[in-house]
């Protein structure tokens, strides 16, 4: 009888480690079945607008506001405020917290959800990237207390607004890349958008379903398909 017991108890101890075998197999068959996503992307890789989709419950507020015709922001202003295109924006105002003042402290008081300040008499621009509160280590304060001259180096012009659509009627390309720039609606909607490249549909959130990155565009020939006849 002891020696029935223990054949049974050993088969069952088997199928019991079958079981679990079986079972960690085909957890690890089905982790192996998704492809592994690189730690080492390509750098030519643009990331998303993930900003517009986190912000998008202001799109409608951004859709409703008026153009404040006395304090809007022209896009003149808007590009002799960075050093060249695609430079970080300077502090155009004093810091109000003085030199230490940044993030979450000072700057995005006013910065992260953007609106009237008295105080400068300016709306003041939403931040693209609210989580990157050391904002000084990019954006520096505007003095005319420097050392520094004008150069002769060769300036960058920002892009032509109104021609970079690849044709008539088409959706304008994006000119400019959009890391650090992950919420178009920061510069394209809002009473602080600059009013020549502020968007007329910032609900529709996914910019990118039809605005694609700008690439080098070649001049080619116009497109003909040959008719083949019954001859050919």
């Amino acid at each position: 009888m002891k020696k029935r017991l223990g054949i049974i108890s050993f088969f069952t101890l088997l199928f019991i480690v079958f079981i679990l075998v079986w079972n960690y197999s085909y957890e690890k068959g089905l982790e192996e079945a998704y492809i592994p996503i690189s730690d080492a992307a390509p750098t030519s890789i643009i990331p998303s607008e993930k900003g517009v989709f986190e912000r998008s419950e202001y799109a409608l507020e951004y859709l409703n506001m008026p153009v404040d015709e006395e304090h809007q922001r022209t896009l003149a202003t808007y590009y002799n405020n960075r050093a060249y295109p695609g430079a970080p924006p300077s502090i155009p105002h004093p810091l109000i917290k003085g030199e230490r003042g940044m993030g979450g402290k000072a700057c995005l008081q006013c910065h992260q959800n953007g609106g009237f300040t008295e105080k400068f008499n300016a709306y003041a621009p939403v931040t693209p990237h609210p989580e990157m509160i050391n904002c000084r280590q990019c954006h520096v304060a505007q003095t005319e207390k420097t050392l520094f001259k004008e150069t002769t180096f060769f300036k960058m012009f920002a892009a032509s607004v109104g021609n970079n659509n690849a044709l008539p009627g088409s959706p304008p390309v994006i000119p400019h890349q959009i890391q650090m720039r992950e919420n178009c609606l920061s510069c394209h909607a809002g009473a602080a958008a600059p009013k020549e490249i502020r968007v007329t549909h910032p609900e529709r959130i996914n910019c990118r379903q039809c605005h694609v990155p700008a690439q080098e565009i070649v001049n080619t020939a116009v497109f003909s398909r040959k008719t083949h006849t019954n001859d050919q």
